[in-house]
């Protein structure tokens, strides 16, 4: 079993995220609060508790160099949280939403956020010097849906989303005045909200994304028990798509450039893994030492078994022997919805991360004990 540590905090979280020394973790207990722990004398103990929204808070995010929180929520409303000698001071973000803001991260360089929200819309935010204040840009034309996640490109300029109305896109979002050209490479040429590139390869909601260390790779899920990998985001992209039968994924992450860790309804991290000409393909799940005996069979296209999906319960009788993803005893008893990296700055290769989910339980993940996999890294 690859989880090291797992720390009961509530009884449902939404969402979690680190600070930069990883000795304190925030996360949002299913309400309008978000919690922040700190490991005191081997004990988790409360520190502080950030009160300001009205209703759940969706999104979370803690950037690494200017140690700011920003938070967003069903209310509507964005803060960023500046900590002031022992206390948080939220400062109100100018969103202009009239539907819920639902997920949020910070650029690379820290000098700006993205968020998704329900009014099909994305906002980029920046500090505005001159004001004193949190100010955004909105995306607005192109989502027929909600937008359910963002994902930064390395080079602090592209920005890729995913709706549920099925498609994956990616923006511009070069901001004059924040932007320099001469850093953003040829992603810079384009103005602020232009559309790079739109995937209609999911026919389902399109869930949690992620782009892989060098920004060449870009991995999404959708609500039909897919994954998907793009290469060469542009005008004319390469996409494959790797099938499983067992339920959704709600967020991934990449641990190298050949490996992807998808959370979901399943309880139980999967890892998928690309092979030297750069096909993916299930590799097993994490909470268990051998690989399925089915995974010979996932690939870029729907198997026999992903049919059976539909015609069966999944833990009911079954002439197959397919070994259950949500083995008893795993970490966590309930959907994992939050996938964070643990690692240090400019690391290109994650070895820890952890997990959340409607179980309350945050699960610490360490690959390095995983000796089938180092061969990925």
């Amino acid at each position: 079993m690859a989880a090291v540590s797992v720390h009961q905090f509530a009884q449902c979280i939404t969402c979690h995220v680190w600070s930069p020394d990883e000795s304190t973790v925030a996360f949002c207990p299913n309400n309008n609060e978000v919690h922040i722990y700190k490991l005191l004398e081997e004990k988790w103990e409360k520190i502080h508790v950030l009160q300001k929204h009205d209703q759940i808070v969706s999104g979370i995010d803690w950037s690494r160099s200017s140690n700011r929180i920003v938070t967003v929520s069903h209310d509507r409303n964005s803060y960023v949280w500046s900590q002031e000698m022992t206390q948080w001071v939220p400062t109100l973000v100018i969103l202009r939403l009239n539907r819920a803001a639902l997920c949020v991260h910070w650029s690379p360089k820290e000098n700006k956020f993205a968020v998704g929200s329900g009014a099909k819309t994305v906002c980029i935010c920046y500090y505005e010097q001159e004001n004193n204040w949190w100010v955004s840009k909105v995306i607005r034309k192109r989502h027929e849906s909600s937008v359910t996640s963002v994902a930064w490109h390395p080079n602090n300029t592209l920005l890729a989303t995913t709706s549920t109305d099925g498609k994956c896109r990616v923006f511009s979002t070069f901001i004059k005045g924040v932007d320099t050209r001469d850093s953003s490479g040829s992603s810079s040429d384009s103005k602020f909200g232009e559309q790079i590139m739109q995937l209609d390869l999911s026919f389902s909601w399109a869930f949690g994304m992620k782009w892989s260390p060098s920004g060449n790779t870009l991995a999404y899920v959708g609500h039909n028990s897919m994954i998907y990998f793009v290469d060469e985001v542009g005008p004319s992209p390469s996409a494959q798509s790797v099938a499983f039968h067992d339920l959704p994924l709600r967020d991934v992450l990449f641990i190298s450039e050949r490996i992807v860790i998808g959370v979901g309804f399943d309880c139980n991290p999967m890892v998928f893994a690309a092979d030297e000409r750069g096909l993916w393909s299930f590799l097993r799940y994490l909470d268990e030492r051998k690989t399925s005996s089915s995974s010979g069979k996932y690939g870029s296209q729907l198997s026999g078994k992903f049919g059976k999906f539909y015609g069966q319960s999944k833990y009911g009788s079954s002439s197959d022997t397919i070994e259950p993803s949500r083995a008893h005893g795993a970490a966590h008893e309930n959907c994992i919805n939050c996938i964070v990296p643990l690692k240090k700055a400019g690391d290109t290769v994650v070895t820890r991360f952890s997990t959340s989910g409607l179980d309350g339980k945050v699960v610490i993940w360490d690959l390095e004990t995983q000796q089938d996999l180092l061969e990925y890294f």
